[in-house]
């Protein structure tokens, strides 16, 4: 491992709002974490925190937990919370398979997936963080009508989320096929991820879907 790396490392575990593979947090995250009783929110695959943070930053009367696996990347978002104030906002260092040990039962009240990987072979399905095996991880941590955000330009799989969504019954609130030319644009969808800004600028259309999960 490269010594910056190392570096990044020793200094994220002594950072006070990241937690990896953390067994006591549970059910704990606004008593142990936050100190308030404010809605969670969660951001699947955060990588290096921008859009967490912006979050964050926004609105002050929730909670953001940004997610990944990636130590390097959640250093910098960490770094950066700190450096702003921000102190409604953590990181988790964890894989999403795992999620469900790390949150009870309806202490999360939404869920934003922007920009998943879209596995586009089909033997991989399962992979994407809008499948069937995801959506059931999510509906046992969510609070009752809790609300989930999906973000993509990738038009294979914004179509399987679609179905997906419509084939189990799930409740879609919001849809577009193009965010930024639609009547749904509001100040919390319109929050640019750093990949969904590299993204436009090359033309491409960005995709929301707003959802609550059925009952399963």
């Amino acid at each position: 491992m490269a010594r910056h790396k190392k570096k990044k490392f020793a200094e994220l575990a002594t950072l006070a709002n990241f937690y990896k593979l953390p067994d006591y947090i549970k059910g704990k995250w606004n008593a142990e974490c936050f100190k308030n009783d404010r809605p969670i929110v969660l951001e699947l695959g955060c990588g290096k925190g921008e859009y967490t943070n912006k979050l964050g930053a926004e609105f002050p009367d929730k909670n953001f937990i940004g997610i990944d696996l990636k130590g390097a990347r959640l250093w910098r978002g960490a770094k950066n919370a700190i450096a702003s104030k921000l102190k409604n906002v953590a990181f988790l260092q964890i894989n999403i398979d795992n999620i469900v040990d790390y949150f009870e039962h309806e202490e999360v009240a939404e869920i934003w997936i922007p920009f998943p990987d879209p596995y586009p072979k089909p033997s991989k399905w399962k992979k994407r963080l809008v499948s069937s095996y995801y959506l059931n991880k999510y509906r046992e941590i969510l609070k009752s009508n809790g609300i989930l955000h999906f973000k993509t330009d990738n038009s294979g799989l914004f179509e399987f989320a679609r179905e997906t969504l419509e084939s189990e019954k799930h409740r879609i609130l919001q849809i577009a096929d193009n965010l930024y030319e639609s009547e749904i644009l509001d100040k919390y969808n319109g929050i640019p991820t750093y990949f969904e800004e590299l993204f436009r600028e090359k033309g491409e259309k960005i995709k929301y879907i707003q959802f609550v999960l059925g009952e399963g």
